[in-house]
């Protein structure tokens, strides 16, 4: 029986076959392409905690970071977050991965300290879903070198506040540039590293 190609019937029957064929090509693709994508997020991470510690930086090759990751750092699982530790020179020093609401969506970030949480050793994004050239900034790298060395606060905080836009590098204010244009976000990633400084020193406080 020759099919009408103008008839209602024939055309939900062509789209329902093409949506058929598109999900199973997505599905063989999401497969075969998963364990790379995997691996890839795992780097991703390892390089973050790599860096966070001052065990890596821009420079150092793909290749290195599982080895070094291996040999450097033992991970352990605490409070729905990750915990890092990892001995530099003779010192322990405490990481945690932990992921918290942003904008858009969830934010992702490792933060290195000593284990009484009074001096920030590193701070790196892992993941973020916010506004690209405003919120989105927070993953460029001005905006993690100014936590570097950076003092806690009395109170066991870091402090946000709107400056020059080019980041706080002064180590003992216990203050950072905010993202301008982006308080929201801004505000976000306060409460995460506020946070994680709260977890390290429960951590460091069992070492």
């Amino acid at each position: 029986m020759k099919l009408n190609r103008n008839s209602v019937i024939y055309a939900a029957v062509f789209t329902f076959v093409v949506c058929v064929a598109f999900v199973v090509i997505l599905a063989i693709a999401n497969q075969v392409t998963l364990a790379r994508v995997n691996a890839n997020k795992r780097l991703e991470s390892r390089t973050a905690v790599l860096k966070a510690f001052g065990l890596a930086d821009s420079t150092t090759p793909s290749s290195e970071i599982d080895s070094k990751y291996t040999q450097l750092v033992t991970e352990k699982s605490v409070e729905k977050a990750t915990a890092y530790t990892a001995t530099i020179d003779g010192q322990t020093y405490v990481a945690v991965k932990l992921t918290m609401p942003g904008l858009w969506g969830p934010i992702t970030a490792v933060l290195a300290t000593d284990p009484a949480g009074t001096v920030v050793r590193g701070f790196e994004i892992v993941d973020q879903q916010e506004t690209p050239g405003l919120g989105g900034r927070i993953s460029e790298p001005w905006f993690s070198a100014q936590f570097k060395g950076k003092k806690v606060l009395p109170d066991g905080t870091i402090a946000f506040e709107q400056g020059s836009g080019k980041g706080n590098f002064d180590p003992n204010n216990g203050t950072v540039d905010a993202i301008t244009g982006a308080s929201r976000t801004s505000d976000f990633v306060r409460a995460l590293v506020n946070r994680s400084l709260a977890l390290a020193r429960q951590i460091g406080g069992t070492l």
